[in-house]
């Protein structure tokens, strides 16, 4: 999960594994069970991610966080035959996505982050969310330097979500990491790329950054 291969993931995230991977065995392979509130809000979250690309043609795509495969599943069901390679920190997450996309030639999954190679596009959907209580600035420093490894893994573009500061206050949950998207798109503007799209326009309480190289 970060830059250097040789490095232990953060002890927060062996948390936040753990967590999924609950989530998982008590709601299967669902929207729940990757801790959405229904499917219809998580392809509305693909949506955006896909403005980031052409529709048709040959390309490949590192799913970082890709639970059960739900990206792969929306991908195929809307004519993108894409080579879709699928990264998650919960190995029971990666166990679940292995079985049911069986027989799917253009589909791998791994638990291995230095087993990804640079792909066209690297999708993150979810993954700056849940926290577990961990110090805010120390996660958003995290969050940054997951940036730069998905800037390192893609050729053409990578898109990723984040819950909004711009969000109510009083709908907030405890527990959860809410980004300034201002921050982000500088960020992302200075470290990674001058072509940079932020995505506030959708029904949820977050964004939908855009860097194309």
């Amino acid at each position: 999960m970060n830059e250097s291969p040789s490095q232990e993931p953060l002890p927060i995230l062996k948390r936040v594994a753990r967590y999924y991977a609950e989530k998982l065995e008590r709601f299967g392979a669902t929207a729940a069970g990757v801790d959405w509130n229904s499917t219809e809000s998580q392809h509305l979250r693909f949506l955006q991610l896909l403005r980031v690309g052409p529709e048709a043609g040959d390309q490949s795509v590192n799913d970082y966080g890709c639970g059960y495969g739900a990206l792969a599943d929306y991908l195929r069901d809307t004519g993108r035959r894409w080579d879709y390679r699928g990264f998650d920190i919960s190995e029971s997450m990666v166990a679940c996505a292995r079985v049911l996309h069986d027989g799917f030639p253009t589909c791998s999954f791994t638990s291995d982050v230095d087993s990804l190679v640079p792909a066209d596009y690297t999708f993150a959907s979810g993954i700056f969310n849940v926290t577990l209580g961990h110090d805010p600035i120390a996660w958003r420093e995290y969050v940054i330097d997951t940036l730069a490894t998905l800037n390192r893994l893609s050729v053409k573009a990578f898109a990723f979500n984040m819950l909004s500061t711009y969000s109510d206050v009083d709908r907030r949950r405890s527990g959860l990491f809410y980004g300034d998207p201002l921050f982000f798109f500088d960020v992302c503007k200075r470290r990674f790329s001058p072509r940079v799209a932020l995505l506030h326009d959708y029904p949820l309480y977050e964004f939908t950054m855009i860097v194309r190289k």
